[in-house]
């Protein structure tokens, strides 16, 4: 029987004070009012002020799409049982790290112990994409190949553009944060599981991790779930937007694995190119241009995007993912969350209208909206 390419996805949200629109350490109150059918899909981060929701595992895009309704709509209810707001940003526009609340656990302890500061300031909220893989070496060779699209599809969920109460400049200021820790961004190339499970158990020899958990690329295989774990995306505010880009990433993992099933490849390019692009899709998102590798060449990511939706076009029917693919479309006509954050910013030159957007962008579409979270909304 042919592999199932199943998908789940994992989403890191703000909470938020609903009166002052500032982070609230309270996710012992958020995960307490979660109802019992979403409660074992909701935990805590390192930060009280993050909650995360998982996926079950889906068998299509479909399923993908019902189950992020489902969780988001459980989250936004429990968080308002408990007198609280959730927004999905990479960042929030002006909270402090400083004043956020590490959460109790031995876990979290000895990642402050051994980061530091770099753990304490970690205060940015992301989406991970799981697509399971048939078996270990095919792991391997997809993470080779799907390496050159990290940063299109970082582009595509750019939602933190602000900073500790100020405009970075760039897209996804998330990614330069994560990138201070240590074992982040572009994997390297490796020949073989052997190779990569060799590298994987020198670092636990040497005492720089203790598990693989502790290595935080960008593409991964999971320690533990048998799936290619995607992890550079800033969590997308408005649930579409997320489905999209978790459809376009298993429609990348089933085109690129037809070609290796059928001996081909997609070439392997250096690491530090496919970094230049990805600081270039931080940097500018959807807005700015990119590195064609192989022609060697700046092309607009207006003019990537629509080759790259192109390149899947033959395998999104059989995945049954056509419509949530197409809304990536959506994205590059009305903006990413980013400019949409920068566009109230621009109109009303206050964070907190910022902090408002996001929250009912976060809550459209998956439960009716209230006009007390609709006002001043674009």
């Amino acid at each position: 029987m042919a592999h199932r390419f199943t998908i789940g996805v994992e989403e890191e949200f703000q909470i938020i004070d609903p009166a002052t629109c500032e982070l609230r350490s309270h996710v012992m109150q958020l995960v307490s009012a979660a109802s019992p059918s979403i409660v074992d899909q909701v935990k805590h981060e390192m930060h009280q002020s993050i909650v995360e929701t998982g996926t079950n595992i889906c068998e299509n895009v479909a399923e993908l799409r019902i189950e992020m309704h489902r969780t988001r709509g459980e989250l936004v209810a429990a968080a308002e049982r408990a007198g609280l707001q959730v927004a999905a940003a990479g960042t929030h526009p002006f909270s402090s790290w400083i004043d956020q609340v590490i959460s109790p656990g031995e876990r979290y302890q000895n990642i402050v112990e051994e980061l530091q500061q770099l753990a304490r300031s970690l205060l940015i909220f992301g989406m991970h994409i799981h697509v399971a893989m048939p078996d270990k070496q095919t792991t391997i060779d997809m993470m080779n190949m799907v390496r050159y699209f990290v940063p299109h599809l970082l582009a595509l969920s750019t939602s933190s553009p602000f900073w500790m109460g100020r405009n970075t400049g760039l897209k996804s200021f998330r990614t330069t944060v994560f990138r201070r820790f240590p074992r982040t961004g572009i994997p390297e190339q490796f020949e073989s599981w052997s190779a990569y499970e060799n590298f994987v158990n020198l670092l636990v020899k040497l005492n720089c991790i203790d598990t693989g958990k502790k290595i935080w690329w960008d593409v991964r295989p999971h320690p533990t779930f048998g799936t290619l774990e995607f992890r550079m995306c800033d969590v997308t505010t408005k649930v579409e937007e997320a489905v999209a880009i978790a459809a376009l990433t298993q429609a990348l993992v089933v085109k690129l694995h037809r070609l290796y099933k059928s001996n081909q490849s997609w070439r392997i390019y250096r690491r530090a190119l496919i970094e230049e692009n990805k600081w270039r899709a931080a940097r500018y998102g959807i807005e700015g241009k990119m590195i064609d590798l192989g022609k060697e060449e700046e092309v607009p990511m207006r003019s990537l995007i629509p080759e790259l939706l192109e390149l899947v076009d033959d395998v999104v029917d059989d995945l049954g993912s056509r419509s949530a693919v197409e809304y990536v479309n959506t994205i590059m006509a009305h903006g990413t969350s980013a400019e949409r954050q920068m566009r109230v910013y621009e109109h009303t030159g206050d964070l907190k209208a910022v902090v408002r957007h996001i929250v009912a962008e976060t809550r459209g579409g998956v439960v009716e909206p209230m006009q007390s979270t609709a006002r001043g909304m674009d």
